[in-house]
């Protein structure tokens, strides 16, 4: 984690860099406003740690000229150093658009904790653009795709509640669980950005050599996923995403793809997007099919009990299939037009 520190004081600013190298920060100093600007513009630094008192852009101004100017494509978390105290400062400081205030003189440790807190709001705003991204890249491919995210990620809330309530898998499943399967969920198709488009949007069935192609989209989701999470190792989302990228074809008995992962080997978010994704293909409709009713989605997935999908994810299917409905009917799809015949421009395997 990069760190800007902006002082006009020498002394203060080793100290800070001192404080926050040791604990294993990146640091970069400014001597005043100006120059922490122009250090901004990079894009680099996202966490600012600024004195209040400066000569000509002093701390407030630095903050409010921050938030007046997108400056990168992100958040700039800003922690002031002051000496002022009183709730008049607080509520300046806070509406020129600081995060958060650390008196002086600072103790070490103080300052390390309230960097960690700022490295967290940062993560939670890097993963949401991370994930927005990514499934607008899935959602161009795809004209099924726009919809199809709302109900998956929806469907696997529902399971996911439920199964937090279950004395097997309480100690997975908490609401942090619950809220990033909701936020990954819809990565489950990232790989098909690089299928071909005459087997992506191929209507009618695929040919086994085209099904063989189709089946890579997992293994290019989770190496997209991993290179990812390689990049920003402290994103756990990053490894749920590419969990359920990989595995969410697996069959419990093992005889998904691309894997043959069995039972508990395909990881729970995994299982859980399973059943999600069957039923959300069974209830809409395709260019090469028409949308099953409720009832024969739910035998399907009865029929699935213990050899494609979790038998205790399926009870909660079962628990919740008004819910199910419901989300059905609300994110709907539209008249799906057919896709464009495109010549392909890979070879297909033989």
């Amino acid at each position: 984690m990069r760190v800007l520190i902006v002082d006009d004081d020498e002394i203060a600013l080793e100290l800070l860099s001192n404080a926050l190298s040791q604990a294993g920060y990146e640091i970069k100093a400014a001597k005043d406003g100006r120059e922490a600007l122009e250090i901004l513009r990079t894009g680099l630094y996202r966490l600012v740690i600024s004195d209040w008192e400066m000569p000509e852009i002093n701390g407030i101004e630095l903050c409010r000229r921050i938030r007046a100017r997108r400056l990168v494509a992100g958040y700039i978390y800003v922690i002031l150093v002051t000496a002022r105290d009183g709730t008049s400062n607080v509520v300046q400081g806070l509406d020129a658009g600081a995060d958060d205030f650390i008196s002086k003189p600072f103790q070490p440790t103080e300052l390390c904790v309230r960097v960690r807190a700022g490295e967290r709001i940062l993560a939670l705003d890097s993963r949401d653009l991370i994930i927005f991204s990514l499934a607008k890249l899935a959602e161009s491919r795809d004209p099924e795709t726009g919809t199809h995210l709302e109900r998956m990620r929806e469907y696997c809330r529902v399971l996911a509640e439920h199964l937090s309530r279950h004395p097997k898998f309480a100690d997975q499943v908490d609401g942090e669980y619950v809220q990033t399967i909701y936020l990954t969920s819809p990565l489950h198709d990232i790989g098909k950005v690089g299928i071909p488009d005459c087997v992506l949007l191929k209507p009618g069935r695929l040919t086994d050599r085209e099904f063989s192609v189709m089946k890579k989209h997992t293994i290019i989701g989770g190496e997209t996923l991993t290179a990812a999470a390689r990049e920003h190792p402290g994103a756990e989302f990053l490894r749920m995403a590419r969990d359920i990228a990989l595995s969410h074809h697996e069959q419990l008995d093992g005889s998904g793809y691309p894997f043959g992962l069995a039972g508990e080997e395909i990881p729970l978010s995994g299982r859980i997007v399973a059943l999600a994704d069957v039923y959300d293909a069974l209830t809409t409709k395709r260019v090469y099919k028409s949308a099953f009713s409720h009832d024969v989605a739910r035998s399907i997935v009865l029929e699935g009990k213990g050899v494609h999908f979790d038998p205790d994810i399926v009870d909660s299917f079962l628990q919740n299939e008004e819910e199910f409905v419901a989300i059905q009917r609300r994110f709907a799809d539209h008249e799906l037009a057919a896709p464009d015949e495109r010549p392909c421009a890979v070879e297909i395997p033989a």
